[in-house]
């Protein structure tokens, strides 16, 4: 009996340094943890830190991030938030330490926004539901190379293909999905979350089956950073480096040519799309009156369209309008700093009867609103 209490002390005295050091390490934290309620506690273990404030989009009522809110610590030195009841979306949020903004280190899930790093996690629900992998039907992605000859290079693209695509012998619709500023051919994907809405909206029936091309619209650029050959440069919003070729408006015909020898889909107007947020969204409206009887839907979100006294885009306006079309759509937040821009060109475009759809939205120029623009663009295309 006593050889067995001691057995038991040991293994007691064991568990507990055990215990310690993992608690010293950070892995038993929980973060983030997603109440029942669905509100969310951030926590972080740093016994030596000084202050640590929780940085996160769920913050301000506009989705954007504000300086932070202080994070308060524990006798074990974890540091804890606790947030408001948050509706269904997708979060994102950093930790600052002592004045140094980093990752949350127990929360493996990480997304990068032009050079900026940085936790996300989802609130189940309508939007969360949109934005999760579910068990469905899911498509394929790839990211692979096209050359264009009008840029002098090969440029990296990715393209999701529907479920079912590779053994089908039918040829699909394509949307071609254009990035904002400081982006590349992985934004839509990490930050949009394109596979999982597709996947969601075609197996709910609420989009049909199409493939979504996501482009690098930096001209300048061959891919995103570290997967071009000019190594592991620091992402930013512009690059340093020799002046383009050609705008990515203009070479942007190599790409539907490229589609449209490499994969099975429908090579008419009545078949493509083309959308775009922010910078994207000023692409695909040059892009849709550079091409002007090649799409017959246009999405503008938050975009960056201006008309001006340009004369040669109002006159290419005027012909895209003649050519037809069934879709031209465009939405805006109303806090977005593009609003004005929008309503400016819309109210030219009235003026010469030019026909589009308005959606106007709460908040301003982040994802928030550019993954739902495109949950409610995908389903109007190709019916």
């Amino acid at each position: 009996m006593k050889r067995l209490f001691l057995i038991l002390a040991a293994l007691c005295v064991t568990m507990s340094v055990t215990a310690q050091e993992a608690l010293r390490s950070g892995s038993r934290i929980v973060s983030p943890e997603i109440h029942d309620n669905n509100s969310v506690t951030l926590r972080l273990f740093a016994p030596e830190a000084k202050k640590v404030v929780v940085t996160a989009n769920f913050l301000t009522p506009d989705g954007n991030p504000v300086e932070g809110t202080e994070m308060t610590r524990n006798a074990e030195g974890v540091w804890e938030y606790t947030s408001p009841v948050l509706r269904s979306e997708l979060y994102n949020y950093n930790f600052v330490v002592d004045g140094v903004k980093i990752c949350d280190p127990a929360n493996v899930y990480v997304c990068r926004d032009v050079a900026a790093m940085f936790n996300i996690f989802i609130i189940d629900g309508d939007r969360g539901e949109l934005y999760r992998v579910n068990n469905v039907p899911h498509g394929s992605v790839k990211r692979t190379w096209y050359n264009s000859p009008t840029l002098g290079k090969d440029r990296r693209i990715t393209v999701y293909t529907p479920a079912g695509y590779e053994q089908s012998k039918e040829k699909y619709p394509v949307l071609y999905l254009l990035h904002g500023a400081g982006g590349d051919e992985e934004a839509w994907m990490t930050l949009g979350r394109t596979s999982q809405i597709l996947d969601n909206l075609i197996a709910q029936g609420k989009a049909c089956p199409m493939l979504v091309v996501m482009t690098n619209g930096n001209a300048w650029q061959q891919a995103a950073p570290g997967e071009a050959a000019d190594g592991m440069g620091q992402p930013a919003m512009r690059m340093a480096g020799s002046r383009p070729a050609a705008s990515f408006e203009e070479s942007f015909g190599d790409v539907i040519e490229w589609v449209e020898n490499n994969y099975s889909v429908i090579k008419k107007k009545e078949a493509r799309a083309v959308a775009g947020l922010s910078m994207g969204g000023g692409h695909s409206f040059n892009i849709s009156r550079t091409y002007p009887n090649t799409f017959d839907y246009v999405g503008l979100f938050s975009a960056a369209a201006r008309i001006g006294d340009n004369e040669e885009v109002k006159a290419s306006l005027a012909k895209q309008r003649d050519n037809g079309f069934k879709l031209y759509w465009i939405a805006c937040g109303k806090t977005d700093f593009l609003y004005q821009a929008n309503k400016d060109a819309m109210k030219y475009m009235d003026s010469i009867n030019f026909p589009y759809t308005y959606r106007e939205s709460d908040e301003g120029h982040i994802w928030r609103n550019w993954r739902i623009y495109l949950s409610e663009f995908a389903p109007m295309l190709f019916k």
